[in-house]
């Protein structure tokens, strides 16, 4: 006798299909082995076994929980993989695999989580970092926002593969992949419903392509890795100079922001420096290197818009000073709080 088959179109997330039981092994079976089908999963353990290459072992765990779910130019699926992929490309790594819990709302509608499971599939596909384990709870409607995801992704950076933020040194050259704030912005301009938001499209996209790319031109002279996510590229610069105990000195002509990005952070009151970003990289490289980075970057699709915005310069309080348009010198501090709250 076959299963009863789950109404996607029609149906809605219910307590039991997080229970264990039967409704939960269909949910398992017409959902997420449908969509992220590979034999490590398909055995269903409560874990998987693989045989890593050669090369170091890179982990990293990502929690996601965006509103809205869905958005100009990428929705929680797709994010919660990317975000994770890049925590794992930022130190020079080739993504392996990719585990996912889910926490869902009772009541979320089943045609969502089948669009988010769909592109979540798609870009793990992309990434080539098959999902191959996972978990599923549902908890009482009220209790969860519809979905929230978390991904782990194991990667492994080849021998002689060294990037890490200690690494940083002064005269270094500070290298951006592109436009700072599409993302957070194009939550953001959704949420307010501004007229022109259909002008704004989240960066969302995995970069371990381009990272590979970059470790081809110059893999050597690559000091450090960061994207620039919550907190946005200020955050960013700030971490890396309390880690690397030096500061950052960064030229605000030089950092490429869209038209439409500056002018729905104006009206929001918003500074583009500390608006999130889910497909940008900060690059921090010898001083040599640069311009053969550069070039290697805007070669590739997600780095056209590169630009070389700064150096490393020696400071042991490990301020980031950026020289503004007008001519003068200003700090650029981290937030305080969360300026932009559920952003990724």
């Amino acid at each position: 006798m076959s299963p009863a088959r789950i109404d996607f179109k029609n149906g809605k997330v219910e307590l039991r299909h997080g229970g264990g039981g039967r409704s939960s092994a269909r949910l398992i079976d017409q959902l997420f082995l449908r969509y992220f089908d590979h034999p490590q999963l398909r055995l269903q353990n409560d874990q998987a076994i693989f045989s890593p290459p050669p090369g170091r072992l890179v982990i990293s765990t990502d929690g996601h929980v965006v509103s809205p779910l869905f958005f100009p130019g990428g929705d929680i699926g797709g994010l919660a993989v990317h975000g994770t992929v890049n925590d794992v490309a930022m130190a020079g790594a080739r993504p392996l695999y990719l585990t996912a819990g889910f926490i869902l709302e009772e009541g979320l509608e089943l045609a969502v989580l089948e669009r988010i499971v769909a592109s979540m599939a798609q870009a793990a596909g992309l990434a080539g970092a098959p999902i191959i384990t996972g978990d599923t709870k549902v908890v009482e409607r009220g209790k969860g926002d519809g979905v929230f995801i978390t991904t782990t992704g194991i990667g492994v950076a080849a021998a002689g593969v060294n990037i890490s933020a200690e690494r940083a040194a002064p005269g270094c050259a500070i290298l951006l992949s592109g436009s700072i704030g599409d993302h957070g912005m194009a939550i953001m301009a959704e949420r307010a419903d501004l007229p022109f938001r259909s002008q704004i499209q989240s960066d969302s996209a995995a970069l371990h392509t381009l990272v590979e790319a970059m470790l081809q031109a110059a893999g050597p002279a690559i000091r450090c890795l960061r994207d620039p996510t919550r907190g946005g590229l200020a955050s960013a610069l700030n971490e890396l100079a309390r880690q690397s105990k030096t500061g950052m000195r960064i030229v605000e002509s030089l950092i490429p922001v869209k038209p439409a990005v500056r002018a729905a952070c104006e009206i929001l009151g918003l500074d583009p420096l500390h608006v999130a970003n889910e497909g940008k990289l900060i690059c921090i490289c010898d001083a040599e290197a640069a311009e053969t980075l550069l070039a290697a970057m805007r070669r590739h699709p997600l780095g056209r818009e590169a630009a070389i915005i700064g150096q490393v310069s020696a400071d042991p309080h490990g301020f980031v000073e950026m020289q503004t348009v007008f001519g003068g010198r200003r700090i650029v501090d981290w937030l305080s709080g969360d300026q932009l709250p559920r952003i990724c």
